[in-house]
């Protein structure tokens, strides 16, 4: 069940271009910036962007703040990023689909760049370079501790933010449900063959977003260094137990 009687205007569904899908668990912290930004990338296209939030079993002021921007709201209890996201893009009425985490925020020229791209014909989706609010050394040998398997496993990728048709969304079945951690890299890697059997390529939107460092925040800087067996649980992508470490059970975000 979702709910739409929150904005200021609802539009027809010819109307609408673009969906964009955040998955929200507990995110108060944050999604008001991330919002924020997407209000900005979206200037161009003005009555033609619907923003989906699914709302993972909040229990702080997510849905209020999400209510606040007039943002379709969709409720979700599992404990699977997989299927919140593809939970979100089923309602979805445009024809390009956007995801983005609720800890993020696009810059600017992302929804620009991403519909420019799609437009040629030349580009099957792809996805959105960034960095972190803040870096240091311990931060960039975790994340380089966890992209060089990843590569190993998926080949040259860029997550973050994915943009791509529906209809291509579609046929690849969107996220693999069977995925609690490294969905993003699993969905990258399918789109981008489905790309190679379409003659398009998968694309990279440079310098496109500034995601939150919190779990660094919360772990430590170094803690895929400590604690390898997060390194194995993203690769093998099945760990319940890591995975609800990580995000399904993290009530404190």
């Amino acid at each position: 069940m979702y709910d739409m009687e929150n904005s200021l205007e609802v539009q027809k569904k010819e109307d609408i271009k673009i969906s964009i899908v955040i998955p929200a668990h507990n995110e108060e912290k944050y999604i008001g910036k991330c919002l924020e930004s997407i209000l900005k990338a979206s200037k161009s296209f003005e009555n033609q962007v619907e923003i989906i939030v699914v709302l993972n079993r909040c229990t702080d002021r997510t849905e209020e703040i999400a209510k606040s921007y007039n943002c379709i709201l969709l409720k979700n209890s599992d404990k699977n990023l997989s299927k919140i996201r593809n939970a979100g893009v089923d309602i979805a009425r445009g024809e390009i689909i956007v995801t983005i985490d609720a800890d993020t925020q696009m810059n600017e020229h992302v929804l620009s760049k991403a519909v420019e791209n799609l437009s040629t014909g030349k580009y099957i989706g792809g996805g959105v370079t960034g960095k972190f609010e803040r870096m240091s050394l311990g931060i960039f040998v975790s994340a380089l501790l966890l992209i060089g398997p990843l590569f190993l496993k998926y080949g040259a990728i860029s997550v973050g933010i994915f943009w791509c048709y529906k209809k291509d969304f579609q046929a690849i079945n969107g996220f693999n449900e069977n995925m609690l951690m490294a969905e993003d890299a699993d969905f990258a890697k399918r789109l981008k063959d489905w790309g190679k059997k379409n003659r398009k390529k998968y694309g990279t939107i440079q310098n496109g977003m500034i995601t939150s460092s919190r779990k660094f925040d919360k772990h430590g800087d170094w803690v895929l260094l400590k604690r390898p067996k997060m390194i194995l649980a993203y690769l093998k992508g099945t760990d319940q137990k890591h995975a609800n470490e990580a995000y399904y059970e993290n009530e404190d975000r």
